[in-house]
């Protein structure tokens, strides 16, 4: 059953969907902004907003006052088309990704066969956005900014694409409601934690959060591509950064986690399994935020090296373990018990280079006092 489909008019039944989203998405985002200050000022044991209603509940409110009513500056010499058309470029893909989202069993807008295609497929055109951004702002920090993005985000679109893949081989399908029917008994990260972490660790890097913000660091590029936006065409990155957020999070709970499914294996109404999925989705979101909080900002160069050198190898390492299982029929504990070995291998290179990597940066300490560094 579709969400909405007491509508018998095509074109009313796709405005009143459109209308739900434009509603939604606004009020997600000052909800999450809100969630936000509040979860990192916890973590470095502060209060977060609290002069604004109560608990600060509205201050997410006032900002959105404050941006629209902001005034919309551009620069003399910026590209003007470029320039105003980028915040469009980076936000429209991203809400056409929610389309082929499904939510439960029965509340979705569209189930398509190429579901997961689609959303990896639309949410990649941001990149464009982020490079005509910095490109079209004419300035030297907005274009480094810009330049940085599009790297990035080429560069972690590989390993996040690999590990969908792989579990798509196991679901024989590109259909999400039919991936998450497969996760009927048991949830796809038991069978596949290495595509889950490689995922986990793409999504932050789509995401431009730490360590992984190197796009948009303060101290080298002044915000990024996003520098000389203001007002409401700022607002409409913002918009997309945490709507990217909601994206990736459902996107792992469907994958990963069962979705509306598991661990209740049975025939739950649409409340209930809209819950389920609230809570799965909440966990991944607060978890990219307490990263944001806690990790240090990579160099380009360890940004580069853990992509190509690290994450792709071993996504293409389980994707060769799936094939296998697939082939010779080998029993589910066998997937599992490979993927977990090579999930803790895993992590234990990461651990090896960034240690590697830090000590490299670090000047030596003197033999005796007063020896040379």
């Amino acid at each position: 059953m579709y969400l909405l489909d007491i509508f018998a008019n095509d074109a009313l039944d796709a405005l009143v969907r459109l209308l739900i989203v434009a509603l939604l998405l606004p009020l997600g985002v000052i909800a999450l902004t809100w969630l936000e200050r509040k979860v990192i000022g916890r973590m470095q044991e502060r209060l977060g907003p609290m002069r604004v209603g109560p608990w600060g509940l509205l201050q997410g409110f006032a900002d959105t006052i404050k941006l629209i009513t902001k005034e919309d500056v551009r620069p003399t010499s910026a590209d003007r088309w470029t320039f105003e058309l980028a915040p469009f470029v980076v936000v429209v893909p991203v809400i056409m990704a929610l389309v082929a989202l499904p939510f439960t069993a029965e509340i979705f807008i569209r189930n398509m066969a190429l579901g997961l295609f689609y959303i990896l497929a639309i949410s990649s055109l941001s990149i464009v956005g982020f490079v005509m951004a910095g490109w079209g702002s004419d300035n030297k920090y907005a274009l480094l900014g810009g330049v940085r993005a599009g790297a990035q985000l080429i560069s972690y679109e590989v390993p996040l694409v690999l590990s969908v893949v792989a579990v798509a081989m196991l679901g024989q399908s590109l259909n999400l409601y039919s991936i998450v029917e497969f996760q009927d008994d048991t949830p796809w990260i038991v069978y596949q934690p290495l595509a889950f972490i490689i995922f986990t660790i793409a999504g932050l890097a789509e995401l431009y959060r730490q360590p992984f913000d190197i796009p948009v660091a303060e101290s080298e590029v002044v915000g990024g591509a996003t520098v000389e936006y203001s007002g409401i065409r700022w607002s409409m990155f913002q918009l997309s950064e945490f709507t990217s957020l909601v994206l990736i999070s459902i996107l792992a709970s469907l994958l990963f986690l069962g979705g509306w499914i598991w661990p209740f294996n049975t025939d739950l109404d649409a409340w209930a399994q809209a819950l389920l999925m609230l809570v799965k989705t909440s966990a991944f979101i607060v978890f990219f935020m307490w990263m944001r909080g806690s990790m240090p900002r990579l160099r380009i160069d360890q940004l580069m090296v853990l992509c190509w050198q690290i994450l792709i190898p071993f996504t293409l390492l389980q994707i060769m373990i799936n094939g296998l299982v697939l082939v010779y029929d080998w029993p589910d504990w066998t997937l599992a018990v490979i993927s977990g070995v090579s999930a803790a291998a895993l992590l234990f290179v990461i651990y090896h280079a960034a240690r590697r990597s830090g000590a490299a940066s670090q000047p030596r300490r003197a033999q005796r006092v007063g020896g040379m560094l």
